[in-house]
């Protein structure tokens, strides 16, 4: 499945355009010096020394290092593939729908595959990235509950909150399966094999 979640370049205003580099040299400045230095030894004031901006740039951008090494960019809940899922798609059934969401979030992420694989290969080497990436995660969890509700409508059979959490899961469980296998392969047959598991954990 292939959904994609940001505007080709040839549609994005020039400030969108200037905003996305920047934002990618400043990944792509964090990757380099933390492949080379290591997590800790690494200051923000090094890294964007290297990538060409201010402190106060960064800051505008990322929270903290560790979230510009994950290449930690906003949710885009209002993409095609959100509203696609609040209107009761793309098949009707909710568990399939749920995973085609995060395949639509993982798949095509908005700082490119190859960073994506870059911040995986990191992740591996550095465990304290994984317990970020959940609390960045933990963080969407209002945006998520309101996309959740706009699925289920006002008389819901099922809980939101359990159903947020579903996703939340097998967004995180995804990252983690990748993040165990280096990076490699793509996150459509990670998230497909989490998604077997749970469907086996849940009818044992």
């Amino acid at each position: 499945m292939q959904n994609n979640l940001v505007d080709p370049p040839e549609v994005l205003g020039l400030r969108e355009r200037k905003k996305r580099a920047r934002r990618e040299a400043l990944i792509d400045a964090t990757h380099r010096l933390v492949g080379e230095h290591g997590l800790d030894a690494v200051t923000v004031d090094a890294i964007c020394e290297e990538a060409g901006v201010s402190v106060r740039t960064f800051f505008n951008y990322f929270e903290t290092k560790d979230d510009a090494v994950l290449g930690h960019t906003p949710w885009p809940f209002d993409s095609a593939a959100g509203e696609t899922f609040a209107a009761g798609g793309p098949t009707g059934h909710l568990l399939a729908d749920l995973q085609a969401l995060v395949s639509s979030f993982l798949s095509d992420p908005p700082m490119g595959r190859q960073r994506l694989a870059r911040a995986l290969e990191l992740a591996a080497k550095e465990p304290r990235l994984l317990a970020r990436h959940l609390a960045w995660m933990e963080q969407h969890k209002g945006q998520l509950s309101a996309l959740v509700e706009r699925r289920l409508g006002d008389d819901p059979p099922y809980s939101s909150e359990i159903v947020g959490a579903t996703l939340l899961f097998l967004t995180h469980a995804t990252f983690m399966r990748w993040d165990a296998a280096g990076g490699s392969g793509g996150a459509e047959e990670h998230l497909t094999a989490v998604v077997t598991d749970l469907r086996s954990i849940l009818s044992d």
